[in-house]
C-alpha cells in the first residue's frame, strides 16, 4: 500500500472494506499517507496492542499538523496534554486530570444526558415528516452541549467551538493558513475561559482543573490550555461519529436493529459492537520509535513514524469471528477504538454512556425510524483520525 486510500475514501462502504483488506494482507505495512509523510501502519489486532504499550514507541510533537509552519507557542498552548506526552510527565498529568475527571463525575451526568436528548428529540420530532439531517439535529448537539456544559463553555460559543475543532481534527486536509487560523481562535477562546473561571470559578471541569493539586503540583497554562483544548476536541468529535455511525450501521442492518428494538438491554453490547463494526476513530496518533521496534516478524527501525489502523485492528480474523459481521450480541468484543495501555481513552466512559442513551432514546422515541434514501451512501469526512459523516439524512415516521 502506498498512497493512505482508506484516510480519503468517503464511501463508507469502500472505506470499510480497504480497512478489511489492509488487516488481511499482513498485520504490518510501510506505506506512504496522503500528507506524503511515510508511515509504518500496523493493521493487527494483537500487534497494535503491542505496539501501542512498546516502550521504544514514544510521542513526539514533530507529527502535529503543519508542523512547521505552527509558532512553536502555539504548539506548546495545544500539545502539552497527556495524550502528546511520555512518562513520567504523562503519568503526572494523568494522575492531576484523573483526579477532577472522574468516573463519579461522568455517572452523575446521565440525568443531564437523558434530559437534553429528550428535549433534542422533541425538536427533531417538530420537524415533521420530512427528512431530518440527524447529525445537526441529534448526533451533534447533544455530545457538543454535554462536553461543553462538562467544561464550562458559554452556550453562545458552542457552535464557534465546534466549526473551529471541525477544522483542526481534520487538520492535515486544510491549507497551513486555515488551520492556523483554526487554532489560535480556539486557544484565544480557552485562555479568556480561563481567565474567567480563575476570577469566578463554578462547578465545572475547567474550574476543577485550574484548581486540582497533588502535593504542591499544579498544571502549567500551558498544560492546562492543552488539556481544554484536548477535551473539547476529543470530547465531542468521537461521540457525534460513534452515534451517526451507528444509527446509520443499525438501519443497514433491519436484523439487528430488530433485535435491539426487542431487548432495549443489548444496548451496552450493541454499543460495543458498533465501536468495533464502525467506530468513529480511524487510526491512533502519530507516535516515533526511539529504538527498534519489533512486530509481529517485522523489525522497525528506529526514528520512524507509527501509527495503528485501529479500524482495521478491529477486523482482524484472528481476534474476531466473522470480523466483517455487525453482531450485537457479541459477547468477546475487546476492540481497541480507545487505544490501550496508558493513552486509553480517558473520555471512554462518557462516550459510553452517551451513545447508550442516545440509541435507547431514538430508537424508544421513533419506532419507524429510517435511512431517507437506503441506496445512497452518506459521504465521510476525508482525513487520517476521525471516521464521520458530513450528514445522516433519515425519516422519523
Amino acid at each position: 500500500m502506498s498512497d493512505g486510500s482508506p484516510f480519503l475514501e468517503t464511501s463508507p462502504s469502500a472505506r470499510l472494506a480497504a480497512f478489511s483488506a489492509l488487516v488481511e494482507s499482513g498485520p504490518v505495512h510501510q506505506v506512504t499517507l496522503f500528507t506524503g509523510v511515510p508511515v509504518w501502519l500496523v493493521t493487527g489486532h494483537a500487534e497494535t496492542r503491542q505496539l501501542l504499550t512498546h516502550p521504544n514507541v514514544v510521542k513526539s510533537l514533530t507529527e502535529v499538523p503543519h508542523r512547521e509552519h505552527t509558532p512553536e507557542d502555539l504548539v506548546k498552548a495545544t500539545n502539552t496534554h497527556m495524550l502528546a506526552a511520555n512518562p513520567p510527565d504523562h503519568t503526572r498529568l494523568r494522575k492531576l486530570v484523573s483526579a477532577v475527571f472522574t468516573r463519579r463525575r461522568i455517572d452523575e451526568l446521565e440525568p443531564r444526558i437523558k434530559q437534553l436528548s429528550a428535549a433534542l428529540l422533541d425538536e427533531v420530532a417538530a420537524q415533521g415528516g420530512g427528512p431530518v439531517d440527524l447529525l445537526s439535529a441529534y448526533g451533534y448537539p447533544l455530545p457538543i452541549t454535554v462536553i461543553c456544559e462538562l467544561v464550562g463553555v458559554p452556550s453562545i460559543q458552542r457552535d464557534e467551538f465546534r466549526d473551529l475543532s471541525q477544522t483542526v481534527m481534520t487538520g492535515p486536509t486544510q491549507t497551513v493558513e486555515v488551520y492556523l487560523a483554526a487554532v489560535t481562535k480556539l486557544v484565544e477562546l480557552i485562555r479568556h475561559m480561563i481567565e474567567v473561571k480563575r476570577a469566578t470559578p463554578g462547578d465545572d471541569l475547567l474550574s476543577g482543573l485550574i484548581a486540582v493539586r497533588d502535593d504542591g503540583d499544579k498544571l502549567t497554562d500551558d498544560e492546562l490550555t492543552s488539556m481544554i483544548y484536548l477535551l473539547l476536541i476529543a470530547g465531542h468529535e468521537t461521540t457525534v461519529n460513534l452515534i451517526v455511525n451507528g444509527v446509520y450501521t443499525l438501519l443497514k442492518h433491519p436484523e439487528q436493529l430488530a433485535a435491539l428494538r426487542k431487548d432495549p438491554s443489548l444496548v451496552t453490547s450493541a454499543v460495543e459492537e458498533l465501536l468495533r463494526y464502525d467506530g468513529p476513530v480511524m487510526v491512533s496518533i502519530p507516535a516515533v520509535t526511539n529504538g527498534p521496534v519489533e512486530i509481529g516478524d517485522v523489525t522497525i527501525p528506529p526514528g520512524a513514524v507509527v501509527m495503528s489502523a485501529l479500524a482495521s485492528a478491529n477486523r482482524d480474523p484472528r481476534r474476531f469471528a466473522a470480523p466483517d459481521t455487525m453482531d450485537i450480541t457479541r459477547s468477546d468484543n475487546s476492540h481497541v477504538t480507545f487505544g490501550h495501555g496508558i493513552h486509553h481513552c480517558l473520555g471512554a466512559p462518557l462516550a459510553r454512556l452517551e451513545a447508550r442513551i442516545a440509541f435507547s432514546d431514538l430508537l424508544g422515541r421513533f419506532p419507524r425510524l429510517r435511512l431517507a434514501d437506503p441506496d445512497a451512501e452518506p459521504a465521510r469526512y476525508p482525513g487520517l483520525l476521525l471516521n464521520g459523516m458530513a450528514r445522516l439524512d433519515v425519516l422519523l415516521e
